[in-house]
């Protein structure tokens, strides 16, 4: 998870909301990691998870599937991000802050661990969730002045 904030960190300073994913492999190895880049990129789709999936795919050289692999990601995943997740059959998801607005994990849906859905995901929640929420009220505290 501290990898995953400093990776934040670097979203921020470009603009962008400070989110950050890491991609672990089943060995616990590092695969790629992202941040938010919706605003340099000007894609929608350009969520933190997003940008780790894609990234850790090209690494694992399996198309879109990352079995046995943890997301660690500091904040939790929206709906859109949650649905990439169980495509990309991760088997856990680790998080920081909730997202009482958006949250598809916990707060407001659980996509991910739906037993309708194909897959399910393990999810461990909350992990420096403190760390995490400090670092996006300082980012929005700045942007209002």
């Amino acid at each position: 998870m501290r990898r995953a904030l400093e990776v934040a960190d670097l979203s921020a300073s470009g603009g962008d909301v400070p989110v950050g994913a890491v991609v672990l492999s089943a060995a616990g190895e590092v695969l790629a990691s992202g941040g938010n880049e919706r605003e340099r990129r000007a894609d929608v789709s350009a969520h933190a998870e997003i940008v780790a999936l894609r990234r850790a795919a090209s690494v694992v050289g399996d198309g879109w599937r990352l079995p046995g692999c943890t997301l660690v990601v500091t904040l939790e995943p929206c709906a859109m991000c949650a649905g990439a997740i169980v495509a990309a059959r991760i088997e856990r998801l680790v998080f920081g802050a909730f997202d009482p607005k958006a949250g598809a994990v916990a707060s407001l849906w659980d996509l991910v661990r739906d037993p309708r859905l194909n897959h399910r995901v393990e999810v461990t929640c909350g992990v420096l969730a403190e760390e995490a929420q400090a670092q996006l009220k300082a980012f929005f505290a700045q942007r209002r002045g």
